[in-house]
């Protein structure tokens, strides 16, 4: 594959910051080279003349137990199916643990380490990285998700398991020499709940690597030989708001006489649920739920669409939380559609409308309202890929992050 890079990634292969330095990174959730915001990561700390191996899960077409792929050393274990429930969460930690440490001694014999950058969720690596840092190696939080504030959402309660969750939540904080948060709000909780030191935490945004995205001429079957597209790109999850997109759907569809296709690309526990939901809503032609899908359909959905969506619930989690999907949808040029939650507002800007939180009928309104203005979602697609471009882009957090591997080895 032929590498096209950026002006800061070609810097930093020029000039090779870290070389010398071995880089062990741990993720549970999901594979790589799935994982965007990690696989950018290890692309970057390669440039920048880094060894980094990775431990992580086998995937949907990521089942091999070991691959290299542009140098890097990609460890995979095998895991639970997706868990559901207090007993499914403890199942998969345990076994995730396992494989965790089994292969981490593999990496340290065979690549050496002098570095462990730990993936939440879980907040349960700095488990594996104790152990190491007895010999001096370094360990840094990269912080992906709070959470408490996800336990919470997942499951409206605060109680033992809520508890434990802030219990792990600060110990990894603790154990770790540097935070990488993935934007402001996550510092602040660095910085108050991790009690971190300012000039230990560095914001690293999950930003698109323009370099790896491609815009793809409109596929008119992802239509359904509908006129109009509404698109999302996501995890199907309990907490992801997709059932409030549904009801959207249904108003749109069946109470407004809409003719709108949605398509939904992504996997996850709630997926089964969530097609079940659209058949009883009599929605089954009007939504395609396509699964975890190569990048080739990814790009043309995102290519396709008219309008994009987030549709996650307004609560703590979603509120601090950046989504990728968000930053995706700029750097196609899409005017999106999401409640009103801080993070989505920094991001998008004016490249998106802002429904009243969880209100199903104020998002079928602005989705229906851009869907009826095209000169309008021009001009907002255009603001949300300039913005990506200028400032968002993964090019803009090259350098934070090589800083923050320069600043642990000064601890």
């Amino acid at each position: 594959m032929s590498r096209i890079e950026t002006p800061r990634m070609t810097a930093a292969r020029a000039a090779a910051p870290l070389a010398g330095r071995k880089v062990l990174i741990i993720v549970e959730n999901l594979p790589l080279p799935f994982d965007r915001r990690v696989w950018h990561e290890c692309r970057t700390l390669t440039a920048a003349g880094a060894q980094v191996s990775v431990i992580c899960p086998t995937g949907k077409g990521y089942e091999a137990p070991y691959e290299e792929i542009e140098g890097v050393h990609i460890y995979r274990h095998n895991l639970p199916v997706d868990a559901k429930g207090a007993a499914g969460y403890l199942l998969e930690y345990s076994a995730a643990l396992f494989h965790e440490m089994r292969l981490a001694i593999k990496v340290a014999m065979k690549h050496g380490f002098d570095t462990i950058q730990g993936c939440n969720p879980p907040d349960l690596i700095f488990l594996v990285a104790w152990p190491f840092k007895l010999f001096g190696k370094r360990y840094i939080f990269d912080h992906h998700d709070i959470n408490p504030e996800l336990y919470e959402a997942k499951f409206n309660r605060r109680d033992f398991f809520w508890r434990l969750m802030k219990w792990c939540e600060r110990r990894n904080f603790r154990a770790a020499d540097v935070v990488i948060s993935t934007n402001n709000s996550y510092r602040d909780i660095a910085l108050t709940r991790g009690g971190k030191a300012p000039q230990d935490v560095f914001v690293v945004r999950s930003g698109p690597d323009l370099t790896r995205l491609t815009v793809m001429p409109p596929n008119p079957k992802w239509k359904n030989g509908r006129a109009h597209m509404v698109g999302y790109v996501g995890v199907m999850g309990d907490q992801e708001g997709l059932d409030l997109l549904l009801e959207s759907a249904r108003d749109l569809v069946h109470e407004r006489g809409r003719d709108i296709q949605f398509v939904l690309v992504g996997g996850g526990p709630a997926l089964d649920d969530l097609k079940r939901m659209a058949a009883d809503m009599k929605l089954t032609d009007h939504v395609t739920f396509t699964g975890r899908a190569p990048d080739a359909d990814l790009f043309e959905v995102l290519s396709t669409a008219d309008v994009c969506v987030n549709p996650d619930r307004v609560n703590p989690m979603n509120d601090k939380s950046t989504m990728n999907k968000i930053l995706e949808y700029m750097a196609f040029s899409k005017p999106i559609v999401q409640y009103e939650v801080a993070e989505g507002r920094f991001s998008a800007q004016e490249a998106s409308l802002y429904a009243t939180p969880n209100d199903t009928t104020d998002m079928a309104d602005k989705i229906a309202a851009l869907l009826d203005d095209p000169d309008r979602c021009a001009e907002m697609g255009v603001f949300g890929r300039n913005r990506v471009e200028t400032e968002l882009s993964w090019d803009h957090q090259v350098d934070i992050l090589i800083a923050a591997y320069q600043r642990v080895m000064d601890r």
